[in-house]
Protein backbone atom coordinates (compact mmCIF):
# COMPACT_ATOMS: atom_id res chain seq x y z
CA UNK A 1 0.00 0.00 0.00
CA UNK A 2 1.61 3.79 -1.18
CA UNK A 3 1.83 6.42 0.96
CA UNK A 4 -1.76 7.74 2.27
CA UNK A 5 -3.26 10.61 4.06
CA UNK A 6 -5.36 9.18 6.84
CA UNK A 7 -7.56 12.00 7.36
CA UNK A 8 -8.57 12.28 4.06
CA UNK A 9 -9.51 8.73 3.31
CA UNK A 10 -11.43 8.99 6.83
CA UNK A 11 -12.86 12.20 5.46
CA UNK A 12 -13.77 10.63 1.89
CA UNK A 13 -15.42 7.63 3.74
CA UNK A 14 -17.42 9.25 5.89
CA UNK A 15 -18.69 11.85 3.02
CA UNK A 16 -19.84 8.20 1.18
CA UNK A 17 -17.23 7.81 -1.05
CA UNK A 18 -16.32 3.93 -1.77
CA UNK A 19 -13.84 2.21 0.09
CA UNK A 20 -11.43 2.21 -3.41
CA UNK A 21 -12.26 5.34 -4.31
CA UNK A 22 -11.13 6.89 -0.73
CA UNK A 23 -7.86 4.73 -0.92
CA UNK A 24 -7.09 6.29 -4.55
CA UNK A 25 -7.74 9.71 -3.93
CA UNK A 26 -5.57 9.85 -0.47
CA UNK A 27 -2.54 8.34 -2.60
CA UNK A 28 -2.83 10.74 -5.10
CA UNK A 29 -2.82 13.53 -2.90
CA UNK A 30 -0.25 11.99 -0.72
CA UNK A 31 2.11 12.05 -4.27
CA UNK A 32 1.67 15.28 -4.95
CA UNK A 33 2.05 16.72 -1.09
CA UNK A 34 5.71 14.97 -1.64
CA UNK A 35 6.37 16.42 -4.77
CA UNK A 36 5.78 19.78 -3.51
CA UNK A 37 7.90 19.39 -0.34
CA UNK A 38 10.68 18.76 -3.28
CA UNK A 39 9.64 21.89 -4.83
CA UNK A 40 10.10 23.83 -1.37
CA UNK A 41 14.01 22.21 -0.50
CA UNK A 42 14.92 23.26 -4.32
CA UNK A 43 13.38 26.79 -4.21
CA UNK A 44 15.15 27.14 -0.19
CA UNK A 45 18.56 26.68 -2.26
CA UNK A 46 17.90 28.49 -5.11
CA UNK A 47 17.10 31.17 -2.75
CA UNK A 48 20.20 31.19 -0.59
CA UNK A 49 22.22 31.05 -4.16
CA UNK A 50 20.78 34.10 -4.87
CA UNK A 51 21.50 35.67 -1.93
CA UNK A 52 24.81 34.29 -1.70
CA UNK A 53 25.38 36.18 -5.39
CA UNK A 54 23.76 39.28 -4.33
CA UNK A 55 26.34 39.45 -1.31
CA UNK A 56 29.48 38.66 -3.58
CA UNK A 57 28.62 41.33 -5.68
CA UNK A 58 28.22 43.87 -3.54
CA UNK A 59 31.53 42.81 -1.76
CA UNK A 60 33.37 43.18 -5.59
CA UNK A 61 31.36 46.57 -6.32
CA UNK A 62 32.65 48.02 -2.85
CA UNK A 63 36.22 46.31 -3.56
CA UNK A 64 35.90 48.35 -6.83
CA UNK A 65 33.95 51.66 -6.23
CA UNK A 66 36.24 52.07 -2.76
Amino acid sequence: MALQLGALREALLDAGASPEKANKAAEELASYETRLAGIETKLAVLVWMVGFNLAMTLAVLWKVVG
